[in-house]
C-alpha cells in the first residue's frame, strides 16, 4: 500500500507524537515514584529514627530530584514545539524519549532501593513503577534507537 521506501514520510509524524505522549505519561510516573519515595523516607523509622535523615539517602533524593526536574523540563520544551508546529519537534520528541526512558527506568530501581525489601513486594506500589518504567522504555524505540535517531536527523 502506497508507494515504495515512502511509509518513514507517514509514520515519522505519528512516532514523533506517540513517542511524545508515551515520555509525558513515563513523566508523570517518575514524579509519582520521586513522591512516593520521599514521603516513605519521612514516614518510615529505622531504630527509632526517620531514614530520610540519613546522610547517604538525602544525597540520593537530590540527585533523583536534578533527575526529574531536568526530564521535566525537556518534556515541556517537546510538548510546546508540537503545540507551535517547530521543525524541532522531532528531534526533540527523540531526545525527550530517551532521556525519559532512562530516567523512568531509574526512578523505578532507586524508588525500590530507598524502599528497602519491601519495594519488591505488592504491598506497596513501587514495584509497579520499575516494571512500568521497562515496559514504556521498549514501546516505540528505546532509548539507543531514540539517540541514533536525534543523531540522524541533526546530521551526525
Amino acid at each position: 500500500i502506497g508507494t515504495l521506501d515512502a511509509g518513514a514520510d507517514v509514520l515519522d509524524p505519528v512516532i514523533d507524537r506517540v513517542a511524545t505522549a508515551l515520555s509525558a505519561e513515563m513523566m508523570g510516573g517518575v514524579q509519582d515514584a520521586f513522591e512516593r519515595t520521599v514521603q516513605f523516607l519521612k514516614d518510615r523509622e529505622q531504630f527509632g529514627v526517620k531514614i530520610g535523615t540519613f546522610q547517604g539517602l538525602k544525597h540520593r533524593a537530590a540527585r533523583w530530584f536534578c533527575e526529574v526536574e531536568l526530564s521535566k523540563s525537556i518534556v515541556l520544551k517537546t510538548l510546546r514545539a508540537h503545540d507551535t508546529g517547530s521543525s524541532e519537534a522531532p528531534s526533540l520528541s527523540s531526545v525527550c524519549k530517551a532521556r525519559l526512558s532512562d530516567t523512568f527506568r531509574y526512578s523505578g530501581e532507586e524508588g525500590i532501593q530507598m524502599h528497602g525489601g519491601i519495594g519488591v513486594t505488592d504491598e506497596e506500589d513501587i514495584g509497579f513503577y520499575m516494571k512500568r518504567a521497562r515496559v514504556s522504555e521498549l514501546l516505540f524505540g528505546d532509548a539507543s534507537f531514540h539517540r541514533d535517531r536525534f543523531a540522524n536527523l541533526q546530521s551526525f
